[in-house]
């Protein structure tokens, strides 16, 4: 089952989703640049080293790309509604269609969204059923990222022994606590926000409660476990394996679950 293209046309995300991209490719170029590489060329840390920030690069921006085009669970105009659950949907008195319960209706999209989260400008995207996943990876890669660059730049001062010879870039070189200066504080701000947000999202799903729905008070038995959260992670994921959780690069294929999730009345 291929995953749709949804791309949304706000020039506010753009601005926002730009701005982490500027981010990531900042520390991409140079903390290797700065650090990895010519500590990996004098001995003082080993291979394994780089080659994991260069995987923790690759999955934190393959998520972000990914959750940014996904559909997050786009409704179709005309849905085709199985007899037995038409009980379960209900009609959206923003654009007029009908739409299974716990779906919301995004102004900013200007569509419904099933088991919609949230509106997040940082993906420009929608958080919704289908891509969910991508966004709580997008989450967990960034704080792993950024806590990896804090730490480099640490050790780089604090740790690590000094580097022989000079860089061979002289604007690295002169400007080297400079640019290690802006790397700590942008990875400080990001992990800081990313790990609330990340904690948020985690318990969202442990209480199968989407942020919206914690925000309007709409359900209080939502606000108690009603599965056990290996399903509420599974069904998040689309799959039981749990090693899966972490590859971006795969399709989610939905579990056989109701479009409702639960009957809130």
């Amino acid at each position: 089952m291929g995953q749709r293209i949804h791309f949304v046309v706000d020039p506010q995300g753009w601005c926002c989703m730009g701005l982490i991209i500027f981010v990531w490719l900042y520390n991409t170029i140079f903390i290797p640049k700065v650090i990895l590489f010519p500590h990996y060329e004098e001995g003082n840390i080993s291979v394994v080293a780089v080659l994991c920030y260069y995987f923790c690069s690759l999955f934190c921006i393959a998520s972000l790309f990914r959750a940014s085009v996904a559909d997050p669970g786009k409704l179709p105009e005309n849905p085709d509604i199985p007899i037995t659950e038409r009980e379960h949907w209900e009609l959206c008195n923003k654009c007029n269609m009908m739409r299974p319960k716990r779906s919301h209706h995004c102004s900013r999209c200007g569509h419904c969204v099933r088991r919609m989260d949230h509106h997040c400008p940082w993906i420009n995207n929608c958080v919704g059923e289908d891509n969910h996943w991508l966004f709580l990876q997008l989450c967990f890669y960034t704080q792993i990222l950024s806590s990896y660059t804090l730490i480099l730049d640490f050790c780089h001062y604090y740790y690590f022994l000094p580097l022989k010879k000079e860089n061979w870039d002289v604007f690295v070189f002169r400007h080297e606590l400079a640019l290690l200066r802006i790397s700590a504080f942008m990875g400080l701000i990001i992990l800081g926000g990313i790990s609330r947000l990340f904690y948020t999202q985690l318990m969202g799903i442990f209480t199968d409660t989407t942020s919206i729905e914690k925000m309007s008070n709409c359900c209080e038995d939502i606000s108690r476990p009603q599965k056990p959260w290996q399903q509420t992670f599974s069904e998040v994921f689309g799959t039981h394996w749990k090693i899966l959780w972490f590859i971006p690069f795969r399709q989610r294929q939905p579990l056989r679950v109701p479009y409702y999730f639960a009957s809130h009345d």
